[in-house]
């Protein structure tokens, strides 16, 4: 199990994204247009003057039981061991641990 502050944190970081979603993507669709270099620049530096972890790519993909954050399947939103331990006690349907 994670520890509750980091799973905060994950949260609070998932509220940050949402908030500056969309001047983000605005920026961003500025910078590519036609616009002086000048204009350019002192558009990046209003895009770097927001928070960093409003960045998705500052997002960690968690396990939804144990909270996780390394290798986590994104169909199902759970860690690797989580549905080997569900076969193991027999909680999915026609799931049998193989032997050879």
């Amino acid at each position: 199990m994670a520890k509750k502050s980091l799973i905060e944190k994950e949260k609070k970081k998932n509220k940050l994204v949402e908030k500056y979603e969309a001047t983000r993507q605005s920026l961003k669709r500025r910078i590519r247009s036609n616009l002086p270099i000048q204009d350019k620049l002192t558009i990046s530096r209003r895009l770097q003057a927001l928070p960093r972890n409003s960045a998705p790519v500052r997002l960690h993909s968690r396990c939804s039981l144990t909270g996780r954050p390394r290798s986590n399947y994104r169909d199902f939103g759970l860690s690797r061991h989580v549905p080997r331990e569900m076969a193991h006690t027999c909680v999915l349907p026609g799931v049998s641990k193989s032997s050879w």
